[in-house]
């Protein structure tokens, strides 16, 4: 659990930076050397290492350096741990949700047929 949670954690951080998730986005039609990532993105190649890293330790992007060039992809895992997690609270709110359109519906209901009988 502690591991799933760790794993959890540093992808939700990769993913709330828009930079980030917009680097995830440019690799997914191709592989993009941090140079080019950085051109893309207007910042230095300082801010976009950062910004790598923080995607690498979430292991959704995998680097390898050639020469003095640093290429990065897409990491092999994707994201469906995460997506299943959404999904369990998803449906724990729906079905809050579900409940208290009852009671709303209950209450009309009430509300209409006590205002008849005032009549």
């Amino acid at each position: 659990m502690v591991q799933f949670q760790a794993r959890l954690d540093a992808s939700f951080a990769a993913l709330a930076d828009a930079t980030r998730r917009g680097v995830l986005v440019q690799l997914e039609s191709a592989d993009a050397s941090i140079t080019e990532l950085a051109e893309k993105f207007h910042m230095t190649l300082t801010g976009m290492k950062k910004h790598v890293r923080v995607l690498e330790r979430a292991g959704l992007v995998v680097t390898e350096k050639v020469g003095r060039v640093r290429t990065c992809k897409l990491g092999l895992r994707g994201l469906e741990e995460e997506a299943s997690w959404i999904e369990q609270r998803r449906q724990v709110w729906a079905a809050r949700f579900e409940e208290l359109d009852k009671v709303v519906e209950a209450l009309k209901r009430k509300e209409k047929a006590d205002g008849r009988k005032k009549r």
